[in-house]
């Protein structure tokens, strides 16, 4: 009651109903893939034994899921993160739909920013074409007051994402291409990496910097997510896939912070 007069307080037209807490829950159960009826029907059978209050419709529920803010913030400071990017699959991928949103392959791109403690602090949400180092280093900017470290695999190994990095004072752990020059091509940054990278070794620069606590930050999300939530989106219309899409590893995060 109290977060329904808290929602009402100054709204224009008809007053909420139902509270976010009650939308959220639903959310994360559309993640899991129950469709909008079957979501009406839960809170049908939740009327029933919590006392006959209204039952939202299945419509409605629609509207409360679209309009959700779906939101990421950094937890804690002097965080270590990881930027990966994955594929999320459309499962109605007809020819029209490649054609009309450019998703060639049948797939949407995610790219996540996550701490190695597995927790996601931004996302970034796109077609095939969603640029991955231009899509970390959106991150980076946003959240950087929260990050001490930045690692990333060898598609991260730019000069851009090390000048950003030079710039906010934050360590760079990325992996060097095997081909990288050491010389500085104006980027002094990279060559000090570079330099550092060869003379040390993969193995021995891995285990100094902790390259091998990226798996939690990023593919382990991925994979969790994908496992809980699955990996394909059913929407139509382009910003509904994205939503659907980002839809998933919100759940997944609330499912972390739930105490």
């Amino acid at each position: 009651i109290a977060e329904i007069k808290e929602m009402n307080a100054g709204k224009v037209g008809q007053p909420y109903m139902y509270p976010n807490s009650l939308i959220e829950f639903l959310a994360a159960l559309h993640a899991k893939s129950f469709d909008y009826r079957a979501l009406q029907g839960i809170v049908n059978a939740l009327s029933k034994k919590l006392g006959s209050f209204p039952v939202i419709s299945f419509s409605q529920i629609r509207r409360r899921i679209k309009k959700l803010s779906l939101k990421f913030s950094p937890r804690g400071n002097d965080l270590v993160v990881g930027v990966d990017g994955s594929g999320i699959k459309v499962t109605n991928r007809g020819e029209w739909i490649r054609q009309k949103w450019a998703i060639r392959r049948g797939w949407i791109k995610v790219t996540i920013m996550g701490t190695t403690k597995g927790d996601i602090i931004d996302i970034r949400i796109g077609n095939e074409n969603l640029d991955e180092n231009a899509s970390g280093r959106g991150m980076l900017r946003k959240n950087h007051k929260n990050i001490n470290t930045y690692m990333g695999d060898g598609l991260h190994d730019t000069k851009d994402n090390f000048k950003l990095l030079d710039q906010l004072g934050i360590e760079p752990v990325i992996k060097i291409r095997d081909n990288a020059s050491t010389k500085a091509k104006g980027c002094m940054a990279r060559k000090k990496e570079v330099t550092n990278y060869k003379e040390k070794g993969y193995k021995k620069w891995a285990k100094e910097k902790g390259y091998g606590h990226r798996w939690p930050a990023t593919e382990g999300i991925f994979s969790a997510t994908k496992r809980i939530f699955g990996e394909t989106v059913n929407s139509h219309k382009k910003r509904n896939m994205y939503h659907e899409a980002k839809l998933k590893f919100w759940a997944y995060q609330k499912l972390r912070d739930y105490p």
